[in-house]
């Protein structure tokens, strides 16, 4: 039964291939605009609010497939990546700007400055941590000024300079599709306190994450703004316990101890504290990967960025999402391998104890044969 108020779910497009193990196996999925539109379509049909579109080199484009999937959503809203670091501030205000009329003001903008030094290098970019983070905040203030008013803007900083710079045709959402953000450091803190409407963080135990939740919500304050908050998670719900961890296991039975030290040392080599604080959490070890209740960090053994899954029956997954709720959060993004099925799988056991609505119909029998009107599929309340 569901208490307080639903959170708004997201799901995940694996835009740099799916799979159903991790490391090396015969089950890879590529990338295809036609399977990335598959998850899509049937995540707007489950009901899910949102869908993350990643950046990075291995993945597909976030801005085309986001215009890709145009003609096919009507409802769910879009989380694409913004690359601070590799984009300029005006290009992309029109960029966004004709984006969200294209969606009908269903953008959402996932801000990202970059924490993979060798990626950026061949992107050209050769900014340390925190110059790629003042980097941002030049960006931001431009990007954000010039959709605010539509009046010509100039601005001279260290990393950017622009004389007049303007946007002719407003976004949908005023004053501008609204920016989403995650980073650890003290520098990622003050970029999302001065500039962004929701920060989201990695799945850490409820510690971690309140103490960030409260320095962000300080720091904002001090800027007389206020932020809201999400947490970037995978998932593995099984009716029972006992299903969820075999699933657990299954996800990582294919991984050789030489395949977690490689990934492990190439994490190492990043400067993002977000990186570092996920491998502190296991340590590349396999017998250090539940770090709180039904919180597992396997997939952070050879996955870089969020690493962590929620793991249980649908009850359990419920209640780890609430105590999140609890902290201030009310956006989870949330994932799990393969991400076809298993988005399907979320929304049909946990959807009903969030508030969200019923995938499938309740007591449903089909005696023996297929009874379309058994199982439909409604939208999210």
């Amino acid at each position: 039964m569901a208490t307080g108020p639903s959170p708004e779910i997201f799901w995940f497009l694996p835009t740099s291939g799916d799979t159903r193990y991790l490391g090396q196996s015969d089950f890879g999925r590529e990338p295809t605009n036609a399977y990335l539109r598959e998850i899509a379509v049937t995540a707007e049909r489950l009901g899910y609010d949102g869908l993350l579109i990643p950046t990075g080199a291995s993945c597909q484009d976030p801005w085309v497939t986001a215009s890709s999937l145009i003609p096919l959503t009507s409802r769910i809203k879009l989380l694409v990546a913004l690359r601070t670091s590799i984009m300029g501030p005006t290009a992309c205000a029109r960029q966004a700007a004709t984006l969200d009329q294209a969606l009908g003001g269903r953008l959402l903008l996932n801000v990202v400055p970059g924490g993979d030094a060798t990626e950026l290098a061949a992107d050209g970019v050769f900014l340390n941590h925190d110059e790629r983070y003042d980097a941002a905040d030049e960006f931001l203030t431009v990007w954000r000024r010039i959709l605010e008013t539509g009046e010509p803007f100039s601005f001279s900083g260290r990393h950017l300079k622009v004389e007049s710079a303007r946007n002719y045709f407003p976004p949908v959402q005023r004053p501008y599709p609204p920016l989403y953000f995650g980073g650890s450091s003290p520098a990622a803190h003050a970029l999302a306190a001065k500039h962004v409407d929701a920060y989201l963080t990695w799945g850490e135990p409820l510690p971690a994450v309140a103490e960030k939740i409260a320095d962000v919500r300080a720091r904002a304050a001090r800027h007389g703004r206020t932020v809201r908050f999400g947490v970037r998670l995978h998932v593995i719900a099984r009716e029972t316990e006992a299903a969820a961890w075999a699933a657990a296991d299954r996800l990582i039975s294919h991984l050789t101890d030489a395949d977690i030290a490689a990934a492990q040392a190439n994490y190492a080599k990043m400067d993002s504290e977000g990186q570092a604080r996920m491998a502190a959490l296991h340590g590349g070890r396999r017998d250090r990967l539940v770090i709180a209740p039904n919180l597992w960090a396997g997939v952070g053994l050879v996955r870089g960025g969020a690493g962590t899954a929620l793991v249980g029956a649908p009850e359990q997954i419920a209640e780890r999402l609430r105590e999140y709720q609890g902290l201030g959060v009310d956006t989870f993004v949330l994932s799990g391998y393969p991400h076809l099925e298993e988005s399907i799988r979320f929304a049909e056991l946990v959807f009903p104890l969030l508030g969200k609505g019923a995938v499938t119909r309740q007591g449903a029998q089909t005696g023996g044969a297929f009874d379309v009107r058994a199982v439909r599929q409604v939208s999210a309340s």
